[in-house]
C-alpha cells in the first residue's frame, strides 16, 4: 500500500516537471512585459513634463503620443494580468495533480480544464504583448518622420 502511494507521488512529481518549466517561461514573459511597462511609464512622464513646461514639440503631437502610450500601458497591464492568471492556473494544475494522487481521487478532468484555461490565459497574454510591441514599433516609425 505504501509503495503504491510512493509510486503514485513519484509519478506526479515527474509529471509536475513540465508545468515548472512552463512557470519559468511565464515568469520570463512577465519580466519582459514589466520592463516594457517601465519604459512606457518613463516616456509618459517625460511627455507630461514637456506638456506642462511647454516643450518644443506641438501640444497636439504630444497629446497624441500620450494617448498611444496610455493604450500601450493598458495592453501591457492586461498582458501581465493574463500571464499571472496563467501562472496561478498552472500552480493549481500541479496542486490538483498532487491532491489527486494523495487522496486517490480522480481529478484528471479538473486538472485538464485548469490546464486549458492556463493556456487560454497565456494565449491572451501573448496576444496583448504582440499588440503592444506592434504599437510601439509603429509609433517609433511615425516619430522618426519628424
Amino acid at each position: 500500500m505504501l509503495e503504491s502511494h510512493i509510486s503514485d507521488i513519484s509519478r506526479v512529481i515527474q509529471l509536475a516537471v513540465a508545468p515548472v518549466f512552463l512557470l519559468t517561461a511565464i515568469a520570463t514573459m512577465i519580466n519582459a512585459m514589466n520592463a516594457r511597462l517601465g519604459r512606457i511609464v518613463d516616456r509618459r512622464r517625460l511627455l507630461e513634463d514637456r506638456l506642462l513646461n511647454g516643450g518644443k514639440a506641438p501640444r497636439d503631437e504630444l497629446k497624441q503620443e500620450l494617448r498611444g502610450l496610455v493604450r500601450r500601458i493598458h495592453l501591457v497591464y492586461f498582458g501581465i494580468l493574463f500571464a499571472v492568471l496563467a501562472a496561478l492556473l498552472v500552480c493549481l494544475v500541479v496542486a490538483g495533480a498532487f491532491i489527486g494522487a494523495l487522496i486517490a481521487v480522480d481529478l484528471s478532468k479538473a486538472v485538464a480544464v485548469l490546464f486549458i484555461l492556463a493556456m487560454c490565459s497565456m494565449i491572451g497574454s501573448l496576444g496583448m504583448f504582440l499588440r503592444e510591441v506592434y504599437l510601439g514599433v509603429s509609433a517609433g516609425l511615425n516619430i522618426s518622420r519628424f
